[in-house]
């Protein structure tokens, strides 16, 4: 029993690392057909990993170990990241091992290894997209807080788990501040992984760009490696979601092994696709704000996320009741 549950941590990791680049291409093909353009193929980003890491780095003379150990850390960090998150089943051993703030201790990690890396050469777009990057995570981060908050008061544990299994155990409990708590989420899930209307990972635009000024100066494996850890802090993001507000289909404990796996496995793909395909409306829909508006948005998913805490407090809504 113990080495299935450890195969079964493996496959959701393997799973994870796999699909997280289909994801981001399937945005992509889903945006380029709502603004009529030819989309591109959905091969398109595993053919660009795979020319990235056939060619030879081109390394700054003044680049430190810091800066070629960078991309490995952001990769890494996403990996474990995707073991703690119950994408397809609730009883893993990362997953119960480790709980939500630890999540966003990752995320963090990531962050400040990357902003440090992009400032590490001494170029001026390097230091412009990492204050840039951290000015973004300094107000992020505390929505998201809130938002896992008004999770963990409904069903009174911390572990992403806990709160699949405590739907699993109350799936006829509605509370009206789930409501503000995804819109909330959704937010903080567009500025945190460089989508419209914050940033705009398809432009090199000195007055806009974010994420793609620090990794101006990376190249072949670094980059490859780079924009694989995007695509997975994407598909992280989107299976949070899923385990907060639609944990449909995630095999929870002591659930029949085949079948359940196999059902989850479905039911995240069909998420997948319908998530993608969200976000794409919602990119093609709303306007690049200013980098000075940054923060009023981030403070309206902030405030949102509180507002849910408190329409939960004053309803005294709970699963356990």
């Amino acid at each position: 029993m113990r080495v299935l549950t450890f195969a079964r941590q493996f496959g959701e990791v393997v799973l994870a690392i796999a699909i997280a680049p289909l994801f981001a291409g399937w945005i992509a093909q889903c945006r380029a057909w709502l603004q009529n353009r030819s989309a591109p193929p959905l091969t398109q980003t595993y053919r660009m990993l795979r020319k990235l890491f056939h060619k030879d780095a081109a390394l700054a003379v003044d680049a430190s170990p810091l800066f070629r150990t960078a991309p490995y850390v952001l990769f890494g960090t996403m990996v474990l990241a995707a073991a703690i998150i119950p994408s397809l089943a609730t009883d893993l051993p990362f997953a119960r091992a480790a709980d939500a703030i630890a999540l966003i201790g990752l995320f963090a990690t990531a962050r400040v290894f990357m902003s440090l890396a992009a400032m590490d050469i001494g170029t001026s777009f390097g230091t412009l997209g990492a204050r840039r990057e951290m000015m973004i995570g300094f107000l992020a981060e505390p929505a998201l807080l809130m938002v896992l908050f008004n999770a963990f008061l409904l069903y009174g544990s911390t572990a992403l788990p806990s709160l699949v299994d405590g739907y699993a155990s109350h799936p006829s409990v509605i509370d009206p501040s789930v409501i503000f708590a995804a819109v909330a989420f959704v937010m903080v899930l567009l500025a945190e992984n460089a989508r419209v209307p914050i940033d705009n990972p398809a432009t090199h635009l000195e007055l806009t760009m974010i994420h793609e000024a620090m990794l101006l100066e990376y190249s072949a494996r670094h980059l490859a490696l780079i924009e694989w850890a995007s695509s997975l802090k994407l598909f992280n993001y989107a299976c949070i979601g899923f385990a907060l507000f639609l944990p449909w289909g995630i095999a929870i404990h002591g659930a029949d092994g085949a079948s359940a796996l196999l059902i989850a496995v479905t039911a995240l793909i069909v998420k997948l696709a319908l998530a993608g395909a969200a976000l794409a409306l919602i990119e093609s829909v709303s306007a690049k704000l200013r980098i000075f508006r940054a923060p009023e948005f981030l403070a309206m998913a902030f405030l949102l996320a509180v507002l849910g805490l408190l329409v939960h407090l004053l309803l005294g809504v709970s699963t356990h009741a």
